[in-house]
């Protein structure tokens, strides 16, 4: 169930034009994996949850990005940061400052996207979501790569391996692999299923370029069938150059799930309601410019460049 700049730490780290896709599938990935994780909650009004996810590359041990997901009353607030040496070096700039935050609101129909940094915000509905899973999945279906192809969909039952614990998705030089435990309350799958998907396609939305998300919502589909919840999330891409011995790309995530929130986590969700009320309003293309310091981002109301 878990929209950010996720992608500038991997891309620095492959080459090759299947690499690249790695780099905007990292959003992606924390993204789902906070929103999946949103559904350890017991029935009724008033449940707290916090989900912590680690995103990590490769054999890496030390994680690429963060994040902390507060869900309440069905709505949920994603707080996601990634993590650098030049970053953490930082003075005035702590730990646990979100280089973007996104309340999923479904009973209203909206996502609000904010860059605290740049005080800009932006929303996207429903429509437009529909809009970009139509586009997407056609544009997919033509590619000339066959995995672009593949994760086009619309069925992915070829390749795909179930237990009662884990899920395997295997395509053209890609492998999924899920780990999941059984949900608590059997209503919480369907819901955190619909936080999930929605997480992916606004990923893909404001950062296109990456894999498209298909697959991964077919995976989320079969989680919510099997009542599960997300532990690990393990994604494999094998390099174009894999025949010449380079090895696959990896994003491995692992989230934490704590069934209340910590005191800090209610003063993080109202400073990031009053962040977002003042923020400036401005359109998906300006928002999602945020890595052109000379871009129209850079002049946005009570805006500035990234740090």
């Amino acid at each position: 169930m878990r929209a950010h700049s996720l992608s500038a730490n991997l891309e620095r780290r492959v080459t090759g034009p299947c690499d690249r896709l790695v780099g905007s599938l990292a959003g992606l990935f924390i993204a789902l994996g906070c929103l999946m994780d949103g559904g350890r909650a017991a029935a009724g009004d008033g449940v707290l949850l916090r989900v912590e996810t680690e995103v990590f590359a490769d054999d890496d041990e030390a994680p690429v990005a963060r994040s902390l997901s507060l869900f309440r009353d069905g709505v949920a607030w994603d707080f996601l940061q990634t993590l650098s040496k030049e970053k953490e070096k930082e003075d005035d700039a702590g730990p646990d400052e979100p280089v973007e935050f996104v309340l999923h609101d479904p009973a209203r129909e909206r996502i609000i996207l904010v860059d605290p940094a740049r005080h800009v915000k932006t929303q996207i509905d429903h429509l437009q979501l529909e809009r970009l899973r139509a586009s997407l999945g056609n544009w997919a279906r033509k590619s000339d790569d066959p995995l672009m192809r593949w994760a086009g969909g619309p069925d992915f039952s070829e390749g795909m391996e179930e237990t009662a614990t884990k899920i395997v998705l295997a395509g053209p030089r890609v492998r999924y692999e899920v780990a999941f435990e059984e949900a608590d309350n059997g209503a919480i799958p369907e819901e955190y299923q619909r936080f999930a998907d929605a997480a992916l396609l606004v990923k893909a939305l404001v950062h296109p370029g990456g894999l498209p998300p298909f697959p991964r919502i077919a995976i989320n589909r079969r989680v919510a069938a099997a009542g599960g919840i997300p532990a690990t999330v393990r994604l494999e891409i094998d390099s174009r150059m894999a025949k010449l011995g380079r090895r696959p790309t990896v994003l491995r995530s692992k989230h934490k799930v704590l069934e209340s929130w910590l005191a800090a986590d209610h003063k993080r969700v109202a400073a990031a309601e009053e962040r977002m009320a003042v923020a400036a309003p401005v359109d998906l293309a300006t928002y999602a410019g945020r890595g052109e310091g000379d871009g129209p981002v850079a002049s946005a109301p009570g805006g500035g460049k990234r740090r």
